[in-house]
């Protein structure tokens, strides 16, 4: 998949696009993630933050602290829950847009597993990509 790609919420009222490719495609098991996603992971696509951009609605947001000590402002639709995107501090310019709100997420490659000391002793995680129990160095 080429750039741009685009996504919104479940109810249709938050739309958003990307015009640049991912830096990296990851599977993650932190609490947050499970507890934001409801299942045992979620697939997160990290954007250079300038190439996305919210195309219609406005998102709703909060911020939980990671265990770097920095915060995450987490966005959603206010309208119907659905957790759309977030923006941590620390980690550049970066936007971690969830892999689930995206229009086609057919052409994604998972590159790696984090914080798969926090997966839940039931989940299935893929093989074949490097899995690490925490955040790895970026």
């Amino acid at each position: 998949m080429t750039a741009p790609f685009s996504g919104g919420c479940v109810c249709g009222a938050i739309r958003y696009e990307c015009t640049a490719e991912p830096v990296l495609v990851a599977h993650c098991c932190c609490t947050d993630c499970q507890r934001t996603s409801g299942a045992q992971m979620s697939t997160n696509v990290l954007v250079p933050a300038p190439a996305f951009r919210i195309t219609a609605g406005a998102t709703a947001s909060y911020d939980t602290r990671g265990d770097s000590g920095n915060f995450v402002t987490r966005h959603f639709c206010a309208r119907c829950g659905s957790n759309l995107y977030s923006m941590p501090q620390g980690m550049g310019t970066l936007a971690v847009i969830k892999a689930g709100t995206l229009d086609d997420s057919s052409w994604l490659q998972p590159g790696m597993s984090i914080y798969t000391d926090s997966a839940p002793r039931w989940a299935v995680l893929p093989d074949g990509i490097p899995k690490f129990p925490k955040m790895p160095p970026m």
